[in-house]
This record gives C-alpha cells, sequence and structure tokens, in this order.
C-alpha cells in the first residue's frame, strides 16, 4: 500500500501544476472585482440591446448608465454561470478519477488514454471551425452561433488537459501551447456566453411585446398630428390651449406604451405588436403625456381593485 502512494505520489505533477493549476489560474483571472463588474456591464449591454434591437430601437440612443446595464445581466447570467460551475465541480471530480487510473495502467495505456483526448479536442475545434464558417448558409444560422464557441471552448479545454497531463509525465510540451489553449477555451466560453445573453434578451422583447399591459398605458397629446400606421392607435382632435397661452395641442392619442424614457424622449409602443408595427420616438418636451399604471391582476387576499 504504502509503495503505491509513493507511485502516485511519483508520477502526480507537484503542487499548482497540470490541471488543477490552471483552474486554479482561471479563478484567480475573474475573481478581481473589476473584471466581474466589467463581465456584468458587457453581458448586460448585450442582452439589453438585443432586447431594443427588437423593437428598432438602438439602445445607445436611450442614454442608459452603466449601473442599469449591470442591473440587467443577472437574468442573461444565471444560466451560463450555473452551467458552468456545475460543469467545472464535475470536471474537478472526474480529473481526480482519471488521475488515479493512469497511475495504475501501464505507460502505453495511460498515453493512448492522453491522446484519445487530444484527438477528441482536435475533432472538436476542428468541427467548431467548420460550423463557423459554414455558419452563414446552414438552415438556422441561429444554432450556429452557439454550436461554434462550445464547440472550440470544450476542444480547446480537452487539448489543454490533455497537453497538461502530458507534460506531468515528462513529454517536451511548451508551456505557451498550454497557455494559448486555455484562452482559447476562455473566448469560447465568452462566445457562448454572449450568444446566450442575445438569445435572453430577444426572448425577453417577444415576452413583453405579446402582452404589453405589462408597461404603463400612455394617453399622448400632441400640436402635430403622427402618422402611427398601427390600428390599435386611436386618436380624436382636440383645441386646448396650453398652459401659457401659447400655442394648442391638437390631437390627443390612445392605444400607446412606454417603452422607454431617455435622452428627453419617449419610446411608445402599440397595444399590439405586429410585423408591421413600430416604434414611435417624440421628444419629451413637444408633448404632454398622461400615464395609467394598471393595478396588479392578481392583488392580496381582501384588498378591493
Amino acid at each position: 500500500m504504502r509503495g503505491r502512494e509513493e507511485a502516485i505520489a511519483s508520477v502526480e505533477p507537484a503542487p499548482g501544476q497540470g490541471f488543477e493549476k490552471w483552474m486554479g489560474f482561471l479563478s484567480g483571472f475573474v475573481a478581481p472585482l473589476t473584471v466581474v463588474t466589467a463581465l456584468l456591464f458587457y453581458f448586460g449591454y448585450v442582452s439589453t440591446r438585443e432586447f431594443f434591437l427588437y423593437f428598432g430601437i438602438d439602445v445607445d440612443l436611450i442614454g442608459l448608465g452603466s449601473q442599469e446595464f449591470v442591473m440587467r445581466s443577472p437574468g442573461a447570467l444565471f444560466i451560463p454561470v450555473m452551467v458552468l460551475l456545475l460543469l467545472s465541480a464535475g470536471l474537478l471530480v472526474g480529473h481526480r478519477m482519471l488521475r488515479r487510473r493512469l497511475v495504475e495502467e501501464p505507460v502505453a495505456v495511460a498515453g493512448r488514454v492522453v491522446a484519445t483526448i487530444a484527438w477528441s479536442g482536435i475533432g472538436l475545434v476542428l468541427g467548431g471551425l467548420l460550423v463557423a464558417f459554414l455558419g452563414p448558409v446552414l438552415a438556422d444560422g441561429g444554432v450556429a452561433q452557439l454550436i461554434t464557441p462550445v464547440l472550440l471552448a470544450v476542444g480547446a479545454g480537452l487539448c489543454a488537459y490533455a497537453a497538461s497531463t502530458a507534460r506531468a509525465r515528462g513529454a517536451s510540451l511548451s508551456r505557451t501551447v498550454v497557455v494559448l489553449l486555455v484562452l482559447v477555451m476562455v473566448a469560447g466560453t465568452f462566445w457562448a456566453t454572449a450568444t446566450v445573453a442575445q438569445w435572453w434578451g430577444r426572448g425577453q422583447a417577444r415576452a413583453v411585446a405579446s402582452d404589453f399591459t405589462v408597461l404603463p398605458a400612455v394617453v399622448l397629446d400632441t400640436r402635430e398630428r403622427l402618422a402611427p400606421g398601427n390600428d390599435a392607435i386611436t386618436f380624436h382632435e382636440l383645441d386646448v390651449p396650453d398652459a401659457d397661452g401659447g400655442a394648442t395641442y391638437g390631437f390627443r392619442y390612445f392605444g400607446l406604451r412606454l417603452l422607454a424614457q431617455g435622452d428627453g424622449r419617449l419610446y411608445l409602443v402599440p397595444d399590439r405588436w405586429s410585423p408591421n408595427a413600430s416604434t414611435i420616438v417624440v421628444p419629451y418636451d413637444d408633448v404632454r403625456v398622461r400615464f395609467r399604471f394598471v393595478p396588479d391582476a392578481d392583488p392580496p387576499s381582501g384588498s378591493r381593485r
């Protein structure tokens, strides 16, 4: 028993080397608060941009602040973070089990196992590159946007693991190769997470568009007639003087919902969204607005509407 433990200790990499070293490297890389905040901002920006793009709005025109993008990021990151944490836990357990099995096997068998892992990773990397080039011509290019980074990240991770294991077993491999493969894995994970954030933002937009009652209703008075081009928006003419006796508000519009407000503009959508619907952008200073907030559809027991 003691001889077996000494054999394991002689083959196992020294502390701080091998696969666990690179896992520690990744943990140290994402730990700083500034990096975490930057990632939250980026993924919040990606999902929010996709959300407003569904309604034909450039998110940069609304003037949202960094804090607002950070606050919008958890929904887009929840699933990717949970998946990555579970995968990391599973990989650590699998790594320890495989390392002990390799010690028990002959050197030739262990070498074949490492080679199989390496060639599997290379195959996945080549598959990811193939999907990346064929993505524009595939029937469903949206799926390719996720498959490509996943294949590249998993393939590069397998290659990095195989290279790190081979180095620990005395193979003459440059450490730079392992570092580059780890960076490819990180980039692929980043790319896949950004794609998920885009899908989440688009899904949120579709959910809101299917039921605009979650947005506050708007009654809009304008001095000039608008051309909303949607049957859900109705209006009638007014003849109401301004409070200061100036110009009059000649038109009152109903059937509008407030989607966003920022940089002195209102971004309004019709009650019913359709493929030919469009977002109405009006300067806040040129209109008069009244909001109607709908009460909770499920109020506490005993309360009255």
